[in-house]
């Protein structure tokens, strides 16, 4: 299992960081992802499909695509999520403070499970640390589009 984590400070209410950061939308421009929610699009024990792009109205996902659940939901403060995906599991946790003056810390840890560990997995575990921090780097510098996004919407 390999985790990293990171924190950053937004320009924004809490409030409009839970809905830009929490909430499945149908699809996210800033990450060009779709969602496909199972019942509710929000709450500990939704399910969710997800697939690069945007899908078309009335278009499923493809067989084999990524499936997630909520399982942590705290309003305003805290969601995790589990994608499985055929060799891994990946779960995104993130916190979110107040930062003073209207601003919101977030801190978004990642944790990367393989579901069946090998002797590989050790010998690259450096390369998957590198990569996990990467990801969260990545998805921190994101914070403001996604912000943006619900302020717009």
């Amino acid at each position: 299992m390999t985790t990293a984590s990171g924190t950053r400070e937004v320009a924004a209410p809490r409030s409009r960081v839970w809905r830009a950061l929490a909430v499945l939308e149908p699809y996210c421009a800033v990450c060009d992802v779709s969602y496909v929610v199972e019942g509710e699009r929000s709450g500990t024990g939704a399910r969710f499909v997800c697939v690069p792009g945007r899908l078309a109205g009335d278009e499923s996902p493809r067989d084999g695509a990524p499936r997630g659940e909520i399982v942590e939901w705290e309003p305003e403060r805290l969601v995790a999520t589990r994608l499985e995906l055929t060799p891994e599991t990946w779960t995104t946790r993130i916190e979110l403070a107040d930062a003073g003056d209207g601003a919101t810390r977030v801190t978004i840890t990642l944790t990367h499970a393989p579901r069946r560990p090998r002797l590989a997995d050790r010998l690259a575990r450096r390369a998957m640390q590198q990569l996990v921090q990467r990801t969260v780097d990545g998805e921190l510098d994101k914070l403001p589009a996604h912000v943006e996004q619900v302020a717009a919407g």
